[in-house]
């Protein structure tokens, strides 16, 4: 008999929901080029155009504004590539912003200023020097703790001085509302898997008047922003995704209220776990639990072993488990940074799901590691 499966890892992606599958599927029947302007031509573009129509939808953007990429990395690189003499980002963001920031202050010769963090997750951007040469970044939600940033402020304080602000939004739509019209940032990166789309595609929210050179020239497509033949059946299922997105901000309650009785039955099993940024506002589906002793790597593997799919930090690093650059900005001590493990809920979580976790929380964490 085959062990029945729990999936708990929606911050590193989620199910192909079935909307997207059919939407996908439906899409290879659109074989023209969405370039073209026969009848083959213009069925691509009514699809790609539905899409863009749906995305823009899910964080309240014109269509005009949402240009399709391969994913979050590259709008997230493609954001950064705005004329900047400083770059200010605090040590929580993902890879995908951090390590191309680096490189191409290097290369231009630029600076990145730290943005400090609280101990609870939260970028303190009193006191970061912003001017016209600077592009502050800040995400919506941390991918590992679902820490949320304040990130209509910074929009207000980039504003002030005149700066631009980027902000990661990949893992709030669908469990936050994301308005990009009230956020007051230049750009916004969305993937496609993180809200039950396919992957290998994202897309960048570019507000009107941004001066943003295209990452990838060629053929004109997307209205001039970014070459290359459209992946037609993979925006499709980002499309279906983001209107079904859309309709889970209803369940938002549902699913806080099994993230709480999950904090609050391992704070019972074992009183000594923490739960990482617990005291801030988090996304809803998002518990980082650490346990001092325990190594993140152990927790993973055990709890792979008896059926669940968990975390420990971002799903980015070629299934490496290794030291959270995020808990390690947050002034953490090692031994408890070590341990954390990301619980991330989704749609399709139930009850049952939050009870196999704890049974098999108590078991690999109470008297049998303590001992």
């Amino acid at each position: 008999m085959s062990l029945v499966r729990t999936y708990l890892d929606y911050n590193a992606t989620a199910p192909l929901r079935a909307e997207a599958r059919q939407a996908v599927v439906a899409a290879l029947d659109a074989f023209g080029n969405a370039s073209s302007v026969h009848a083959e031509g213009r069925r691509a573009r009514a699809v790609i155009d539905e899409a863009r129509e749906a995305v823009a939808a899910l964080v309240n953007a014109e269509p005009g504004e949402v240009v399709f990429t391969s994913g979050a990395t590259e709008s997230n690189v493609w954001a950064l590539s705005l004329p900047w003499e400083r770059i200010a980002l605090a040590g929580i963001e993902h890879d995908s912003v951090r390590i191309p920031a680096a490189r191409l202050a290097a290369a231009r010769g630029a600076s990145v200023i730290e943005v400090p963090v609280t101990h609870d997750g939260v970028a303190d951007l009193d006191g970061v020097p912003l001017d016209a040469a600077t592009l502050l970044v800040l995400q919506c939600a941390n991918n590992e703790t679902g820490v949320r940033q304040d990130v209509a402020e910074a929009g207000r304080l980039a504003t002030r001085h005149g700066a631009r602000l980027h902000t990661d939004a990949v893992q709030a739509p669908g469990r936050i509302a994301v308005d990009f019209k009230t956020l007051g940032a230049a750009t916004m990166s969305l993937s496609a898997h993180k809200i039950g789309g396919p992957k290998g595609v994202g897309a960048l929210v570019v507000g009107h008047g941004v001066p943003l050179e295209p990452l990838l020239a060629g053929g004109g497509q997307e209205q001039r922003r970014r070459g290359g033949t459209e992946n037609v059946a993979a925006i499709a299922g980002f499309g279906a995704a983001a209107k079904a997105a859309l309709r889970d901000l209803d369940d938002a309650g549902r699913i806080a209220a099994l993230r709480d009785r999950l904090e609050t039955e391992v704070r019972r099993a074992t009183p000594e776990a923490i739960i990482v940024g617990g005291d801030a506002p988090r996304l809803p589906n998002t518990s980082s639990i650490a346990r001092s002793g325990v190594s993140a790597e152990t927790l993973v593997i055990r709890m792979d072993l008896a059926g669940l799919a968990v975390s420990a930090g971002a799903a980015c690093s070629s299934g490496k488990v290794g030291e959270s650059h995020v808990l390690a900005a947050m002034g953490l001590p090692p031994e408890i940074a070590n341990s954390a493990i990301r619980v991330s809920l989704g749609p399709e979580t139930t009850e049952q799901d939050i009870a196999a976790f704890l049974a098999a929380w108590t078991r690999i964490c109470g008297a049998s590691l303590a001992a």
